[in-house]
């Protein structure tokens, strides 16, 4: 039976079957399992527990969930006919979402299926000898109580089972936190310190639990009008970041966008992120996502070139220009990072291969970049690629300039392929033939900024210690000494710690988690004024509900879907 099970890991993968209720697996001869040491199968085991965060991470799916539908990002009908996708974008801006949205089932299904593989690692791997196999399952139960933090915070509820053959039980609020909570601490004793951020570790799980005792309040009473931060909560949040900055393991970076770069499997200010080195699962396409379709990052590859995808909305630009003015909000080195010497001197218009990589952060206005005529990019006398202001050439309007704007709504003109300032927050990767493959950057979960945010926020809902958070962070800004760091804050409420959060997490999925907590996302922004409660969580996709119509009352909507 163990090799059974080993085999299903290794070369099978697992599949949801009717929405929910039966996650079943394929399993194949053990025949070909013969062989294998203790250790080889206990790998083999915990790595499908890990497999599917790529595909979770996809900027379609939870990227979508957690941004689109702020006010951070905006995905418009491009030209009238790029990203139509039958409104689903624009629905999820405007909260007017249904439960057959095809990226919400997506998302859905894969989190389930990351539950699945680690109710089958857990039952797996106590068959096997190898010490590491301990460790493994606690990374396993963990994961299934990563996964199920996810399903709480986007969709309210939270499956419960120990064997696949069993229907799961559902639970939701106070019995949800507090499965979740019991499953982190059983954990903690048992996993390493030092693995790395694509795995689970203590200082991960130090992380998550905090993350959940400061959301209790909004998993406890999801429409509350106003939600009850209990202090034994906020004192809890404040021990689990203790432990992470006092264990001395992590380390906020010098170099803001180093954070995103290629390399960041290394980076110290990681604490739990998506490994997606390009020799493993790499396919992080952030980077491409917001990007110009006549932006062309690789001199190497003249195919590798944006999306023409979402743009931030004016409101939340309007953040950065309201904390700064009457400066440009480029004072703050995580707003944006010029590589590119043509911004600043057009003269030099000549660029060594080596030497070619465009700008990251916030990106405004025209355009330059490498000029493509014919599939090959123009070259100079001197050999040294042509940079010039860039055109959409590849949209055959070669008379438009590719001239960011802050305006982009859902009207005609709003909707064009130059509207709304775009994000290059991830270093486009320089392997990627098309932009859409070997993102090798991981994928952030957890950094230790947010550790140091978290722990201000405790102390300002507990008891309104102001001067302890400004000093956190104010630490994280500080912190970015490989440029002019921004300049300290000589206050802290909790509105301009929401507007620190904005400023230090942009794109990385957390916008709409921080927007329900501090009772932002009933607002009113660009495109959207729906102020529904009910919104806070998405709806269960229709093929769950369908799914488990065999069992009358199992598996009910959320209600407003």
């Amino acid at each position: 039976m163990k090799k059974n099970l080993i085999i299903t890991f290794m070369l099978a993968g697992m599949y949801v079957l009717n929405g929910c209720t039966n996650l079943s697996e394929n399993v194949l001869d053990e025949a070909s399992a013969s062989g294998l040491s203790d250790r080889q199968a206990a790998d083999g085991i915990i790595a499908p527990v890990y497999a599917r965060l790529p595909d979770i991470f996809l900027h379609t799916n939870y990227f979508a969930l957690q941004e689109i539908s702020t006010d951070e990002a905006i995905l418009p009908y491009r030209g009238g006919t790029d990203w139509g996708d039958n409104g689903i974008y624009l629905a999820l801006h405007q909260h007017t979402h249904t439960s057959t949205d095809p990226n919400l089932r997506n998302t859905w299904n894969l989190i389930l299926q990351g539950v699945s593989r680690s109710i089958t690692a857990i039952n797996t791997l106590p068959t096997l000898n190898d010490p590491v196999a301990k460790t493994y399952l606690a990374e396993a139960r963990g994961m299934r109580a990563y996964y199920s933090l996810l399903t709480l915070d986007m969709f309210g509820l939270v499956f419960v089972k120990d064997d696949l053959g069993e229907n799961s039980t559902i639970l939701r609020g106070e019995q949800a936190v507090e499965y979740i909570k019991s499953e982190l601490l059983a954990v903690e004793p048992n996993l390493e310190t030092t693995v790395g951020p694509g795995r689970l570790t203590k200082g991960a799980v130090w992380g998550l639990l905090a993350r959940l005792y400061l959301n209790a309040a909004v998993y406890r009473d999801r429409y509350a009008a106003q939600f009850t931060f209990k202090p034994e909560d906020m004192d809890k949040v404040v021990e689990y970041t203790d432990k992470i900055i006092n264990s001395g393991q992590y380390q906020l970076s010098r170099d803001y966008f180093s954070i995103f770069n290629s390399d960041n499997n290394t980076n110290k200010e990681l604490i739990f992120a998506v490994d997606q080195r390009a020799d493993l699962n790499g396919h992080n396409r952030m980077a491409y996502f917001s990007l110009s379709g006549d932006q062309f990052p690789l001199p190497a590859y003249p195919n590798a070139n944006g999306t023409d995808g979402p743009g931030i909305t004016p409101d939340y630009y309007r953040t950065w220009v309201n904390a700064y003015a009457p400066n440009d909000p480029s004072v703050d080195p995580r707003f944006y990072k010029q590589n590119l010497s043509i911004y600043t001197n057009p003269a030099d218009s000549c660029v060594a291969e080596a030497n070619f990589n465009i700008n990251r952060g916030i990106l405004r206005g025209q355009q330059y970049g490498l000029i493509r005529r014919n599939g090959v990019f123009l070259k100079c006398a001197d050999g040294k690629y042509k940079v010039a202001k860039l055109f959409h050439d590849t949209r055959n309007r070669p008379t438009q300039a590719v001239d960011f704007t802050e305006q982009i709504d859902f009207t005609v003109a709003g909707s064009n392929y130059n509207t709304g300032y775009r994000v290059e927050k991830y270093e486009f990767s320089k392997k990627s033939v098309s932009g859409r493959n070997f993102g090798e950057a991981d994928i952030i979960i957890l950094r230790l900024a947010d550790v140091y945010m978290m722990r201000a926020e405790a102390k300002l809902r507990k008891s309104g210690d102001a001067a302890s958070a400004l000093a956190d962070v104010n630490l994280v800004r500080a912190a970015r000494t490989a440029t002019t760091p921004p300049p300290a804050l000589t206050s802290m409420t909790l509105d301009l710690l929401y507007r620190e959060r904005g400023f230090e997490f942009y794109w990385e999925m957390l916008r709409r988690t921080d927007m329900v907590r501090f009772g932002k996302y009933e607002d009113k922004w660009t495109e959207k004024t729906n102020s529904d409660r009910m919104k806070r969580i998405f709806p269960i996709p229709q093929t769950a509900i369908d799914g488990a119509s065999n069992l009358p009352g199992y598996l009910k909507q959320n209600d407003s879907y």
